[in-house]
């Protein structure tokens, strides 16, 4: 049989014929030298519930210099210790949804949330004032570098900041990008540098030490891009990611590091992007786990989530899937690293998580991993397929316990066809209520040879029960096809792993 290995990030590109995969809620890895195939695809962390706050959105976690961790939950700020307990420090005066921004000074928090308002907290008092200075204007983002407070003034091409160490203001210490006539989207500190992101252009700025404002101008160093969506951008050590937008268009994903900005998506990540009905609520945030550093940008009006992987520079998708069995935008909204765990906060009720890779449910909720195979052929020939044998890590499962009721199904309806067959239906897996489980778990196959616009109904196979390392997972007489497209997918919560398949294809005589 062949071995068909997966050697790429999968996508649905603008023609079926070009790509018709999808990797969801798994992310590959590469292997050593001289293994069979190049990568390994990897179940993406599950969510282990840590606290449950007064119910609220979710709008930003942030670690303090202190190794305090502080959440926005709603209308309220919250110390979390610990033991996940919250206390409540403030209340801010404007009722929304949309993310915050929090940074430190090692003595005070400031917050804002592009209102006219800012918050100070003092990180060993637990004081939450209101920022009453006349010369503060509010701000979509809030910077600390070299003792200064740095914000942008929405609405214009300013930004200003902080006197050192304080949470006054001179009414001098502001300066204007000057690169281009565009406004400024957010002041970014990375690398101890000011990048100015604006609407169409990027500049950065440098402390020079001058009397009458400390930040000048660094000659030459210009980007040609801007920013389409303000939360989408996020820093990852000296690297910023976000959504940009530029005098020749918008929707390509940057990377900017060292005065350049590279990009990072696909075409076809590009036109799926495209297809939104609103990219500018688009919110990213970085985080790192097992040496791989992970850019996530959540479309909320569109429910989707796309994470990419710095690590290996491919791209996959995330979802969370509801009661009636519907793809849905990931939980989390935002992440921070704190008494030594990735938490992330839930962006519908606020909920704290511990983004956990050995967990393998969204706080109980099955999750759905798909992974599609690339199209095969012979030429245009016909060709039969008499076996597909997935190559999977198998015999984990326990076979007690309670699990969600699997099974294959159409349920509800999704503004994507994940059938392919126009039902506007969510292909394969039904959802009942917990029960003990006492047979192997199932995963499932199904296949297109229409190129990717209908699929066939699917059918099982056993992940092999505890023990059963050796389970051969095939599948059996799959019919004829001059262009062939498998999909794997399942849900069980056990430890898996995909290498890809082997095929046993026969070529026919035309």
């Amino acid at each position: 049989m062949a071995r068909v290995a997966l050697t790429t990030g999968a996508y649905t590109d603008r023609s079926l014929i070009a790509g018709c995969q999808r990797c969801l809620n798994l992310f590959p890895r590469p292997n050593p030298e001289g293994h069979p195939v190049p990568f390994t695809f990897y179940p993406t962390p599950g969510l282990v519930t840590l606290s449950n706050p007064p119910i609220g959105a979710g709008r930003g976690v942030f670690r303090a210099s202190n190794d305090v961790l502080y959440a926005v939950i709603g209308q309220y700020l919250y110390k979390i210790g610990a033991d996940w307990s919250y206390t409540v420090l403030g209340q801010l005066l404007e009722t929304a949804t949309t993310p915050v921004s929090m940074a430190d000074n090692g003595v005070t928090l400031d917050l804002v949330d592009g209102s006219p308002y800012g918050y100070a907290v003092g990180l060993y008092t637990d004081t939450f004032t209101q920022i009453v200075d006349p010369v503060f204007y509010g701000s979509d983002r809030v910077e600390f570098l070299d003792t200064f407070f740095i914000f942008n003034k929405p609405g214009t091409g300013i930004y200003y900041i902080s006197l050192a160490l304080s949470n006054t203001f001179d009414p001098t210490y502001w300066a204007t990008k000057i690169g281009f006539s565009d406004k400024l989207v957010a002041a970014v500190v990375v690398h101890r540098e000011i990048w100015l992101i604006g609407e169409s252009t990027t500049e950065v700025w440098v402390n020079s030490g001058a009397t009458s404002f400390p930040f000048e101008l660094m000659t030459g160093a210009f980007i040609e891009h801007g920013c389409g969506a303000k939360y989408s951008i996020a820093k990852m050590g000296d690297a910023i990611y976000w959504l940009s937008k530029n005098l020749q268009g918008q929707n390509v994903i940057l990377k900017g590091n060292g005065y350049q900005a590279a990009r990072v998506s696909t075409h076809a990540i590009e036109t799926a992007i495209a297809s939104y009905a609103t990219v500018a609520d688009a919110i990213g945030y970085t985080y790192q786990q097992e040496g791989h550093k992970f850019y996530v940008l959540t479309f909320p009006t569109a429910d989707k989530t796309w994470v990419y992987d710095e690590t290996t520079t491919l791209w996959h998708e995330r979802c969370y899937v509801d009661s009636d069995g519907i793809e849905r935008r990931h939980r989390v909204n935002g992440m921070a690293y704190a008494y030594g765990v990735n938490v992330g906060i839930d962006w519908e009720t606020g909920a704290l998580y511990r983004v956990d890779l050995d967990t393998y449910t969204d706080a109980g909720q099955p999750i759905i991993r798909r992974r599609g195979f690339p199209h095969m052929g012979d030429g245009g020939n016909r060709v039969f397929y008499s076996q597909f044998l997935a190559d999977m890590e198998v015999g984990e499962a326990t076979g007690t316990g309670t699990s969600p009721n699997v099974g294959p199904g159409i349920l509800g309806t999704s503004a994507t066809d994940a059938l392919g067959d126009g039902t506007g239906g969510v292909l394969g897996i039904g959802y009942g209520p917990e029960q003990d489980i006492p047979a192997p778990p199932q995963v499932w196959l199904r296949w297109s040879d229409t190129r990717g616009y209908s699929w066939s109904n699917p059918v099982k196979s056993s992940l092999g029960g505890a023990g059963e390392y050796l389970k051969s997972i095939q599948f059996q007489r799959l019919g004829m096809a001059r262009d062939r497209v498998f999909e794997l997918f399942w849900s069980y919560p056990v430890k898996t792993a995909l290498n890809g398949a082997f095929v046993n294809a026969t070529p026919g005589r035309s």
